[in-house]
């Protein structure tokens, strides 16, 4: 296993969530931490048990231009390197084939799939230059079989899916590792949102996902899992 200790990762949508969870655990594995957010101010509130001289905190808006180069700039300048990114940051609004605008598509095609088409592409030559570089793309269920009538959030996440495998290709021989995370329910205010019923202790929770990225991150070249699905129910052939 290859160790996290000093290794800068990018985690998008730290703030809350799963990505809250993710920095967290990474941090606590040794690693340097930068985290994105849109709301500064909440995500110091969010992640303020961090050691401030092992994490950077830097403004990020999957929605607006230059956001991102500003803030893998600043994360280079930082940490003399990028050895990990995290796309953790998504949104879900409803969209089915009967009821919707198409505006929530929109939107949701901007923040869950063009944003981390962007970063990463902005991220992988250092990627590529750290050798042992690890993207984790946070994916879904609904990324690899549909379900449910949400089809405008389920398009967006087997593009994100597209997106991790051919960022695979892209960086594998200069030993760039690639994993699209796809959970089921977690106990998240997304699925909350769509379910008010949800009892939230029968669903994955984040710190669980957590340590499975922190796994993922620690393997070694030749052992890469493209693919991880985590489900919280029977979910048959999954």
């Amino acid at each position: 296993m290859l160790s996290l200790a000093d290794r800068v990762v990018m985690i998008s949508g730290a703030n809350r969530g799963i990505g809250r969870a993710i920095a967290q655990r990474l941090a606590a594995d040794g690693a340097r931490v930068s985290l994105g957010a849109r709301d500064l101010d909440a995500l110091v509130a969010a992640t303020s048990e961090l050691d401030d001289d092992r994490v950077l905190r830097h403004h990020y808006d999957a929605t607006e231009d230059g956001s991102d180069a500003a803030w893998l700039d600043a994360t280079v300048a930082w940490g003399g390197g990028l050895a990990g990114l995290v796309n953790s940051a998504g949104v879900l609004e409803s969209l089915t084939l009967d009821h919707g605008d198409e505006a929530a598509l929109d939107h949701m095609f901007e923040v869950n799939v063009k944003a981390p088409f962007r970063l990463t592409r902005l991220a992988l030559p250092h990627l590529r230059a750290a050798g042992e570089g690890r993207v984790v793309n946070l994916s879904s269920l609904s990324g690899i079989r549909i379900a449910n009538d949400e089809v405008g959030y389920a398009m967006t996440k087997f593009a994100v899916t597209a997106l991790s495998h051919a960022t695979k290709r892209a960086g594998w021989d200069d030993g760039v590792r690639v994993t699209n995370l796809s959970p089921g329910f977690v106990n998240t205010d997304m699925p909350a949102a769509l379910d008010a019923d949800l009892d939230r202790s029968t669903v994955i929770q984040p710190e669980d996902l957590a340590h499975l990225v922190s796994a993922v991150m620690r393997l070694p070249n030749t052992a890469a899992v493209s693919q991880l699905n985590v489900a919280c129910r029977l979910e048959p052939m999954i």
